[in-house]
């Protein structure tokens, strides 16, 4: 089929013959000056060109190699050629050609008009105007080129052709075809919410095969292995058969290393099984350089366990002919308490998050502070997610996750203004299919045509934490904040479970177990009994003027109080509530305490003096930052207007 012509008609004589040479150089001359250019060396390359080809067509059938080396002399005539559609040279000449000038030479084309449409649209997929010219330049120029088709005319199969050829230059050269294969793919996503594709791309980064993972297991384990992955992706997940491959391949790499030539109905418990457990112990952890966590170590084990169990149980040929493991091979675990992040750093976490750049991140991660969602169902939020309910408040539908359930969070004014600031930042554009189910879905987290990942939201948490001063951490743990907050307020557990989405109560236990009432009530009761046994504690009069009875001297842990002080016992350490709402954003003062405020400054001050006679070290800089934050608050007072 004839290429349709990508620029306004082609220069041609009046009796419809191909334009002859003295067309084409007057058409050429006229292209230069129109961007300030031309010279008598691009005419001398251009008619050096002509005489070899007077029908540039005729280039279009020369090997690779004459091609390539004309282009070094005639780059600008042959990219003339090309924007104007007399030129349409081969998929292989395109992907070795660069094309460093081209925004000089499609202005008034219609391919420019075609690669300013793609870069408007994908500025409004989110793409910055770098990136979106690379794509164009890069991807969408050479595939124009190559078809000689219009924007909303290109197909897959033309991708596709470029991509072969892509591939086919790396197999040749070694000159990788990474960076041309991601921006294709952005550029197809482009398309599709142009409307010009009908779907979107596949990712270009997808998973390895399983015969691939597991190359370096040898024959029969390798066959039985695969086959028993491909079985498990009828009934579970790719991410969790994805990770139940990378446990069994490390159980073939080390039948690998000692007995090539195992299968499952070979296989030794004392031989076998047995020696591989002793090694999980001091098995090396590949992401941390550390050994592997006993958590990881029963998972690997829980895995192979599955796999010897399930294939007896399928009566497959090559199944072990006696049982091989049994429950107590699973080490015991561990029991940490859910890891929630202190007031302070959660506090600071969020100021950091409030003042990022990357906002959608940000603003993705303070919704999950907020809501207490796990990682996966906040990544799976659509824009219908809210639900007003008359008399009842605002709701978030939060869809299926882990546990596949859903469930109702209930939500606040702040949380709707949050949203409604994500849905400014978000990318629009066509419906995309969900990962899990291909329904079309309009995800409230979207960028650049595609659903944010995980990755993106993990890399945000990190700078955020960074910035705020308080470590790594990671996305689940302002899930376990959020349920820690509403244990401290006194939310019921028959609550809690219904706003985590827990499906038993023990799940929901083990927040309960964080601030246990009843151990604090015991705590208390020993704690009077001390007392008694530690001796009154000082209580010196305000009418005592001597510096011996000075509340400030005393041998206890002091804190200044607008109103008063707080003396404790050594042994009881300071108070957990002390200075809290000084410390609090929400407090809020006025010029008229500023006599107060001072006051309470210079008792800190004082404080701190004491706390570092006595090496109190964690006391001086608890009263320091109170100091600090009391000046901050006094400024502030002093610099208010004061309302008329």
């Amino acid at each position: 089929m004839p290429r349709a012509a990508v620029n306004a008609k082609p220069p041609e004589p009046q009796d419809g013959s191909p334009a002859g040479p003295a067309e084409l150089i007057a058409a050429y001359h006229a292209h230069l000056a129109s961007s300030g250019r031309g010279s008598p060396a691009y005419t001398y390359w251009a008619r050096t060109f002509l005489r070899r080809w007077p029908d540039p067509r005729d280039f279009e059938r020369e090997p690779l190699a004459v091609q390539l080396d004309v282009s070094r002399t005639s780059a600008p005539f042959i990219t003339f050629l090309l924007v104007t559609g007399i030129l349409h040279p081969g998929w292989e000449y395109l992907v070795h050609r660069k094309f460093s000038s081209i925004w000089r030479d499609v202005p008034g084309t219609v391919i420019g008009e075609d690669l300013d449409a793609f870069i408007t649209a994908a500025r409004g997929c989110g793409y910055s105007q770098r990136v979106a010219s690379a794509m164009a330049s890069q991807v969408i120029a050479r595939v124009l080129f190559a078809t000689g088709k219009r924007l909303t005319d290109l197909g897959h199969d033309d991708f596709d052709a470029l991509a072969v050829a892509g591939l086919a230059r790396q197999a040749a050269t070694g000159r990788t075809w990474k960076h041309y294969r991601a921006t294709a793919t952005g550029a197809k996503t482009v398309l599709y919410h142009l409307g010009v594709l009908p779907a979107l791309p596949e990712p270009f980064e997808q998973r390895w095969p399983f015969a691939r993972r597991l190359a370096h297991v040898p024959e029969p384990m390798h066959t039985i292995l695969v086959r028993y992955l491909q079985h498990k992706t009828v009934t579970c997940r790719p991410a969790t058969v994805s990770s139940l491959a990378t446990r069994l391949a490390s159980f073939g790499a080390y039948l690998a290393g000692t007995d090539p030539d195992a299968t499952p109905a070979t296989l030794d418990r004392c031989a076998h099984i047995e020696p591989w457990m002793a090694s999980l112990t001091t098995a090396a952890n590949t992401k941390s350089g550390g050994v592997l966590s006993v958590p990881e170590q029963a998972r690997r084990i829980l895995a192979v366990a599955n796999f010897l169990t399930e294939i007896t149980e399928w009566d497959w040929p090559e199944a072990p002919t006696r049982r091989l493991m049994f429950p107590s091979d699973n080490p015991r675990l561990p029991q940490p308490l859910p890891r929630f992040l202190p007031p302070d750093a959660d506090r600071h976490l969020t100021e950091a998050l409030e003042a990022s750049p990357h906002r959608l991140a940000a603003d993705a991660l303070l919704l999950q502070r907020a809501c207490g969602l796990r990682i996966g169902e906040l990544l799976d939020l659509e824009l219908d997610a809210v639900i007003d309910l008359p008399g009842s408040g605002s709701w978030l539908k939060v869809p299926l996750g882990k546990l596949d359930t859903e469930r109702m969070v209930p939500i606040d004014a702040q949380i709707l203004a949050l949203i409604d600031r994500i849905t400014t930042h978000r990318s629009p554009g066509r419906t995309i299919p969900h990962p899990r189910t291909g329904r079309p879905a309009d995800f409230l987290f979207t960028a650049h045509g595609h659903r944010i990942g995980q990755n993106r939201l993990r890399k945000e948490l990190d700078r955020a934490a960074k910035s705020a001063g308080i470590g790594h951490v990671t996305p689940h743990q302002l899930r376990h904040t959020y349920a820690t907050a509403l244990v401290n307020a006194g939310v019921s557990l028959q609550a809690l479970m219904a706003i985590l989405g827990h499906v038993s109560a023990e799940m929901s236990l083990r927040y309960g177990h964080l601030f246990d009432t009843t151990v604090r009530a015991e705590y208390e009761r020993a704690l009077e009994l001390a007392k008694q046994t530690i001796g009154a504690l000082p209580n010196p009069s305000e009418a005592t003027s001597s510096a011996g009875d000075d509340w400030r001297t005393t041998a206890t842990v002091k804190t200044a109080l607008a109103g008063g002080y707080c003396l404790r016992a050594p042994a009881q350490g300071p108070c957990s509530y002390a200075n809290i709402c000084e410390h609090c954003p929400s407090f809020h003062t006025t010029a008229a305490y500023i006599p107060v405020l001072t006051a309470q400054r210079d008792d800190a001050a004082a404080l701190v003096q004491d706390a570092t006679t006595r090496g109190w070290d964690a006391e001086t800089e608890r009263h320091l930052r109170l100091i600090n934050r009391l000046t901050t608050l006094i400024d502030e007072a002093a610099t208010r207007p004061t309302a008329m």
